[in-house]
Protein backbone atom coordinates (compact mmCIF):
# COMPACT_ATOMS: atom_id res chain seq x y z
CA UNK A 1 0.00 0.00 0.00
CA UNK A 2 2.90 2.34 -0.54
CA UNK A 3 3.25 4.88 -3.33
CA UNK A 4 3.47 3.69 -6.90
CA UNK A 5 6.67 3.60 -8.88
CA UNK A 6 5.91 7.15 -10.13
CA UNK A 7 6.05 8.36 -6.55
CA UNK A 8 2.31 9.06 -6.27
CA UNK A 9 -0.14 6.94 -4.29
CA UNK A 10 -3.63 6.42 -5.67
CA UNK A 11 -5.14 7.76 -2.45
CA UNK A 12 -3.52 10.24 -0.07
CA UNK A 13 -5.23 9.82 3.30
CA UNK A 14 -5.05 12.70 5.79
CA UNK A 15 -6.16 12.09 9.38
CA UNK A 16 -6.25 15.06 11.76
CA UNK A 17 -5.99 13.90 15.35
CA UNK A 18 -6.41 15.45 18.77
CA UNK A 19 -6.22 13.37 21.93
CA UNK A 20 -7.87 10.20 20.56
CA UNK A 21 -5.01 7.71 20.65
CA UNK A 22 -7.08 4.54 21.13
CA UNK A 23 -9.59 5.46 18.44
CA UNK A 24 -6.80 6.51 16.10
CA UNK A 25 -5.15 3.11 16.53
CA UNK A 26 -8.39 1.35 15.57
CA UNK A 27 -8.88 3.70 12.63
CA UNK A 28 -5.38 3.10 11.25
CA UNK A 29 -5.71 -0.65 11.68
CA UNK A 30 -8.94 -0.59 9.69
CA UNK A 31 -7.29 1.51 6.97
CA UNK A 32 -4.38 -0.89 6.58
CA UNK A 33 -6.73 -3.89 6.74
CA UNK A 34 -8.81 -2.46 3.91
CA UNK A 35 -8.97 -4.64 0.83
CA UNK A 36 -7.62 -2.56 -2.06
CA UNK A 37 -7.76 -5.29 -4.69
CA UNK A 38 -10.28 -3.89 -7.17
CA UNK A 39 -10.49 -7.28 -8.88
CA UNK A 40 -12.33 -8.64 -5.84
CA UNK A 41 -15.26 -6.26 -6.24
CA UNK A 42 -18.61 -7.47 -7.52
CA UNK A 43 -18.90 -7.40 -11.33
CA UNK A 44 -21.26 -4.40 -11.20
CA UNK A 45 -18.58 -2.40 -9.37
CA UNK A 46 -15.67 -3.33 -11.63
CA UNK A 47 -13.85 -0.46 -13.35
CA UNK A 48 -10.84 -0.09 -15.60
CA UNK A 49 -8.71 1.02 -12.64
CA UNK A 50 -5.56 -0.89 -11.74
CA UNK A 51 -6.32 -4.05 -9.80
CA UNK A 52 -4.28 -2.92 -6.81
CA UNK A 53 -4.67 0.55 -5.35
CA UNK A 54 -1.88 2.18 -3.39
CA UNK A 55 -2.40 4.42 -0.39
CA UNK A 56 -0.26 6.74 1.67
CA UNK A 57 -1.34 7.90 5.11
CA UNK A 58 -0.47 11.08 6.99
CA UNK A 59 -1.54 11.79 10.57
CA UNK A 60 -1.48 15.46 11.52
CA UNK A 61 -1.59 15.77 15.30
CA UNK A 62 -2.78 19.02 16.85
CA UNK A 63 -0.61 18.88 19.98
CA UNK A 64 -2.43 16.00 21.69
CA UNK A 65 -1.76 15.67 25.43
CA UNK A 66 -2.03 11.87 25.16
CA UNK A 67 0.40 9.43 23.50
CA UNK A 68 -1.08 9.72 19.99
CA UNK A 69 2.13 10.74 18.24
CA UNK A 70 4.30 8.19 20.03
CA UNK A 71 1.73 5.47 19.37
CA UNK A 72 1.62 6.14 15.62
CA UNK A 73 5.40 6.27 15.31
CA UNK A 74 5.78 3.09 17.30
CA UNK A 75 2.97 0.97 15.83
CA UNK A 76 2.56 2.37 12.31
CA UNK A 77 6.05 3.26 11.03
CA UNK A 78 4.76 3.64 7.45
CA UNK A 79 2.47 6.50 8.45
CA UNK A 80 3.80 10.00 7.94
CA UNK A 81 3.40 12.15 11.06
CA UNK A 82 3.15 15.92 11.39
CA UNK A 83 3.25 16.84 15.07
CA UNK A 84 2.09 20.41 15.61
CA UNK A 85 3.19 22.31 18.68
CA UNK A 86 -0.27 23.79 19.14
CA UNK A 87 -3.83 23.18 18.00
CA UNK A 88 -3.97 24.91 14.62
CA UNK A 89 -7.53 23.77 13.92
CA UNK A 90 -9.07 21.16 11.65
CA UNK A 91 -8.87 22.83 8.21
CA UNK A 92 -5.34 24.16 8.72
CA UNK A 93 -4.12 20.74 9.85
CA UNK A 94 -5.80 19.02 6.91
CA UNK A 95 -4.16 21.50 4.57
CA UNK A 96 -0.78 20.63 6.09
CA UNK A 97 -1.36 17.02 5.13
CA UNK A 98 -2.68 17.86 1.68
CA UNK A 99 0.32 20.10 0.95
CA UNK A 100 2.60 17.24 1.96
CA UNK A 101 1.28 15.38 -1.11
CA UNK A 102 1.57 18.40 -3.39
CA UNK A 103 -2.02 19.64 -3.30
CA UNK A 104 -2.45 23.38 -3.41
CA UNK A 105 0.65 23.97 -5.51
CA UNK A 106 0.08 25.79 -8.77
CA UNK A 107 3.32 24.32 -10.15
CA UNK A 108 2.28 20.67 -9.79
CA UNK A 109 0.00 19.29 -12.49
CA UNK A 110 -2.86 16.99 -11.50
CA UNK A 111 -1.18 14.04 -13.24
CA UNK A 112 1.74 14.29 -10.80
CA UNK A 113 -0.54 14.15 -7.75
CA UNK A 114 -2.40 11.27 -6.08
CA UNK A 115 -5.62 10.47 -7.90
CA UNK A 116 -7.69 11.12 -4.78
CA UNK A 117 -7.38 12.69 -1.35
CA UNK A 118 -9.32 11.26 1.57
CA UNK A 119 -10.08 13.30 4.65
CA UNK A 120 -10.69 10.81 7.43
CA UNK A 121 -11.48 11.33 11.10
CA UNK A 122 -9.60 9.27 13.70
CA UNK A 123 -12.92 8.18 15.25
CA UNK A 124 -13.96 6.24 12.15
CA UNK A 125 -13.54 2.54 11.48
CA UNK A 126 -13.62 1.21 7.92
CA UNK A 127 -14.95 -2.13 6.70
CA UNK A 128 -12.37 -4.09 4.68
CA UNK A 129 -13.72 -3.13 1.24
CA UNK A 130 -14.56 0.53 1.95
CA UNK A 131 -11.73 2.22 0.07
CA UNK A 132 -11.90 -0.01 -3.00
CA UNK A 133 -15.67 0.38 -3.31
CA UNK A 134 -15.58 4.15 -2.82
CA UNK A 135 -12.88 4.54 -5.46
CA UNK A 136 -14.82 2.27 -7.82
CA UNK A 137 -17.87 4.50 -7.39
CA UNK A 138 -15.81 7.60 -8.16
CA UNK A 139 -14.42 5.91 -11.27
CA UNK A 140 -17.94 5.12 -12.48
CA UNK A 141 -19.09 8.69 -11.73
CA UNK A 142 -16.66 10.96 -13.58
CA UNK A 143 -18.41 14.22 -12.59
CA UNK A 144 -18.18 13.34 -8.89
CA UNK A 145 -15.80 15.81 -7.29
CA UNK A 146 -16.29 14.23 -3.87
CA UNK A 147 -18.17 11.32 -2.34
CA UNK A 148 -18.89 10.00 1.12
CA UNK A 149 -20.31 6.76 2.54
CA UNK A 150 -23.16 6.09 4.92
CA UNK A 151 -21.86 6.89 8.40
CA UNK A 152 -23.43 5.23 11.44
CA UNK A 153 -23.05 5.91 15.14
CA UNK A 154 -22.17 3.35 17.79
CA UNK A 155 -25.87 2.57 18.30
CA UNK A 156 -26.32 1.87 14.60
CA UNK A 157 -28.25 5.07 13.87
CA UNK A 158 -27.40 7.25 10.90
CA UNK A 159 -24.99 10.11 11.43
CA UNK A 160 -27.26 12.65 9.77
CA UNK A 161 -24.36 14.92 8.82
CA UNK A 162 -23.14 12.40 6.22
CA UNK A 163 -25.55 13.85 3.62
CA UNK A 164 -26.72 17.43 3.74
CA UNK A 165 -28.15 20.37 1.89
CA UNK A 166 -26.35 23.67 1.98
CA UNK A 167 -27.70 25.82 4.84
CA UNK A 168 -29.26 28.48 2.64
CA UNK A 169 -31.23 31.20 4.44
CA UNK A 170 -34.47 29.30 3.80
CA UNK A 171 -33.09 25.91 4.90
CA UNK A 172 -31.43 27.48 7.96
CA UNK A 173 -34.66 29.23 8.94
CA UNK A 174 -36.63 25.97 8.82
CA UNK A 175 -33.93 24.29 10.90
CA UNK A 176 -33.84 27.02 13.56
CA UNK A 177 -37.64 26.90 13.79
CA UNK A 178 -37.41 23.10 14.31
CA UNK A 179 -39.63 22.51 11.29
CA UNK A 180 -37.26 19.85 9.98
CA UNK A 181 -37.70 17.92 13.23
CA UNK A 182 -41.46 18.45 13.31
CA UNK A 183 -41.81 17.34 9.69
CA UNK A 184 -38.84 15.00 9.05
CA UNK A 185 -40.43 13.54 5.89
CA UNK A 186 -41.17 16.89 4.27
CA UNK A 187 -39.12 17.64 1.13
CA UNK A 188 -39.60 21.32 1.88
CA UNK A 189 -38.89 21.57 5.58
CA UNK A 190 -36.45 18.64 6.09
CA UNK A 191 -33.74 19.61 3.63
CA UNK A 192 -31.16 20.41 6.33
CA UNK A 193 -30.31 16.71 6.89
CA UNK A 194 -32.36 15.27 3.99
CA UNK A 195 -34.33 13.09 6.39
CA UNK A 196 -37.10 12.75 3.81
CA UNK A 197 -34.78 10.67 1.60
CA UNK A 198 -34.06 6.96 1.96
CA UNK A 199 -30.74 6.65 3.79
CA UNK A 200 -29.95 3.52 1.73
CA UNK A 201 -30.36 5.28 -1.64
CA UNK A 202 -27.41 6.57 -3.65
CA UNK A 203 -27.97 10.30 -4.16
CA UNK A 204 -26.39 13.45 -5.49
CA UNK A 205 -26.37 15.87 -2.55
CA UNK A 206 -25.09 19.32 -1.70
CA UNK A 207 -22.55 18.21 0.88
CA UNK A 208 -21.02 15.33 2.80
CA UNK A 209 -19.10 15.38 6.06
CA UNK A 210 -15.34 15.68 6.46
CA UNK A 211 -15.23 12.58 8.68
CA UNK A 212 -14.91 10.62 5.41
CA UNK A 213 -14.61 12.78 2.33
CA UNK A 214 -13.04 11.25 -0.78
CA UNK A 215 -12.14 14.07 -3.17
CA UNK A 216 -10.96 13.93 -6.77
CA UNK A 217 -7.64 15.64 -7.43
CA UNK A 218 -8.95 17.75 -10.30
CA UNK A 219 -11.71 19.09 -8.04
CA UNK A 220 -9.15 20.12 -5.42
CA UNK A 221 -7.02 21.80 -8.07
CA UNK A 222 -10.01 23.90 -9.15
CA UNK A 223 -11.61 24.61 -5.77
CA UNK A 224 -8.45 25.04 -3.70
CA UNK A 225 -7.71 23.77 -0.21
CA UNK A 226 -9.87 24.13 2.88
CA UNK A 227 -10.63 27.60 4.21
CA UNK A 228 -8.59 28.16 7.36
CA UNK A 229 -10.93 30.92 8.54
CA UNK A 230 -12.86 28.05 10.10
CA UNK A 231 -11.30 26.37 13.13
CA UNK A 232 -13.48 23.27 13.26
CA UNK A 233 -16.93 22.60 11.79
CA UNK A 234 -18.19 24.18 8.59
CA UNK A 235 -15.01 23.82 6.55
CA UNK A 236 -16.30 20.64 4.88
CA UNK A 237 -19.57 22.37 3.93
CA UNK A 238 -17.59 25.28 2.55
CA UNK A 239 -15.31 22.94 0.58
CA UNK A 240 -18.30 21.12 -0.89
CA UNK A 241 -19.83 24.47 -1.86
CA UNK A 242 -16.68 25.58 -3.64
CA UNK A 243 -16.31 22.18 -5.34
CA UNK A 244 -19.87 22.37 -6.67
CA UNK A 245 -19.39 26.01 -7.66
CA UNK A 246 -16.47 24.78 -9.78
CA UNK A 247 -18.86 22.50 -11.67
CA UNK A 248 -18.39 19.18 -9.86
CA UNK A 249 -20.96 16.97 -8.15
CA UNK A 250 -21.09 15.69 -4.54
CA UNK A 251 -22.39 12.15 -3.99
CA UNK A 252 -23.66 10.12 -1.05
CA UNK A 253 -22.83 6.43 -1.54
CA UNK A 254 -24.54 4.31 1.16
CA UNK A 255 -23.46 0.99 -0.35
CA UNK A 256 -20.43 1.55 1.89
CA UNK A 257 -21.10 1.94 5.62
CA UNK A 258 -18.46 3.33 7.99
CA UNK A 259 -18.61 3.52 11.79
CA UNK A 260 -18.27 7.04 13.18
CA UNK A 261 -17.97 7.51 16.94
CA UNK A 262 -18.33 11.27 16.34
CA UNK A 263 -17.08 14.23 18.35
CA UNK A 264 -14.62 12.05 20.24
CA UNK A 265 -12.13 14.89 20.63
CA UNK A 266 -14.69 17.67 21.13
CA UNK A 267 -17.41 16.01 23.18
CA UNK A 268 -16.60 17.80 26.43
CA UNK A 269 -15.17 20.99 24.97
CA UNK A 270 -17.02 24.28 25.40
CA UNK A 271 -14.69 25.84 22.85
CA UNK A 272 -15.67 23.23 20.27
CA UNK A 273 -19.36 23.98 20.73
CA UNK A 274 -18.71 27.70 20.42
CA UNK A 275 -16.80 27.01 17.21
CA UNK A 276 -19.82 25.14 15.86
CA UNK A 277 -21.95 28.28 16.03
CA UNK A 278 -19.10 30.48 14.86
CA UNK A 279 -18.75 28.24 11.80
CA UNK A 280 -22.44 28.70 11.01
CA UNK A 281 -21.98 32.47 10.97
CA UNK A 282 -18.81 32.30 8.84
CA UNK A 283 -20.47 30.07 6.23
CA UNK A 284 -23.57 32.24 6.05
CA UNK A 285 -21.57 35.49 5.81
CA UNK A 286 -19.32 34.04 3.12
CA UNK A 287 -21.91 32.52 0.83
CA UNK A 288 -25.35 34.01 1.48
CA UNK A 289 -25.43 37.23 3.49
CA UNK A 290 -24.84 39.57 0.55
CA UNK A 291 -27.96 38.32 -1.22
CA UNK A 292 -30.24 38.02 1.82
CA UNK A 293 -32.96 40.60 2.56
CA UNK A 294 -32.35 42.69 5.67
CA UNK A 295 -35.22 41.22 7.68
CA UNK A 296 -34.14 37.64 6.96
CA UNK A 297 -30.48 38.45 7.59
CA UNK A 298 -31.41 39.89 10.99
CA UNK A 299 -33.54 36.85 11.77
CA UNK A 300 -30.85 34.34 10.80
CA UNK A 301 -27.99 36.08 12.59
CA UNK A 302 -30.10 36.67 15.66
CA UNK A 303 -31.36 33.11 15.56
CA UNK A 304 -27.86 31.62 15.43
CA UNK A 305 -26.80 33.78 18.39
CA UNK A 306 -29.91 32.97 20.42
CA UNK A 307 -29.96 29.25 19.70
CA UNK A 308 -26.23 29.04 20.39
CA UNK A 309 -26.53 30.84 23.73
CA UNK A 310 -29.46 28.66 24.83
CA UNK A 311 -27.66 25.47 23.78
CA UNK A 312 -24.44 26.36 25.60
CA UNK A 313 -26.37 27.40 28.72
CA UNK A 314 -28.37 24.16 28.74
CA UNK A 315 -25.23 22.07 28.37
CA UNK A 316 -23.57 23.89 31.25
CA UNK A 317 -26.61 23.37 33.46
CA UNK A 318 -26.50 19.66 32.65
CA UNK A 319 -22.89 19.64 33.81
CA UNK A 320 -21.55 18.73 30.37
CA UNK A 321 -18.93 21.49 30.61
CA UNK A 322 -17.07 22.11 33.82
CA UNK A 323 -15.80 25.49 34.91
CA UNK A 324 -12.38 24.74 33.47
CA UNK A 325 -13.61 23.45 30.12
CA UNK A 326 -11.56 24.90 27.28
Amino acid sequence: MNATASGCPDIAIVIVNYNTSALLRDCLRSVFDSELDMARLAPAEQTSSPCLLNIDVCVVDNDSPDDSVAMVRREFPRVRVIANEGNVGYPAANNQGLRLYGFGSAEIAARALPRYALLLNPDTKLPPDALARMVAFMERTPRAGAAGPRLVRLDGSLDKACRRSFPTPEVSLYHMLYLDRLFPKSPRFARYNLTFQDERAVAKVDAIVGAFMLVRTEAIQQAGLLDETFFMYGEDLDWAKRITDAGWEIWYYPQVTVLHVKDAAARTSLKARREFYRAMRIFYDKHYRAGTPFWLDWLIRGGVTTVGALDLTARRLRGQYGRSAP
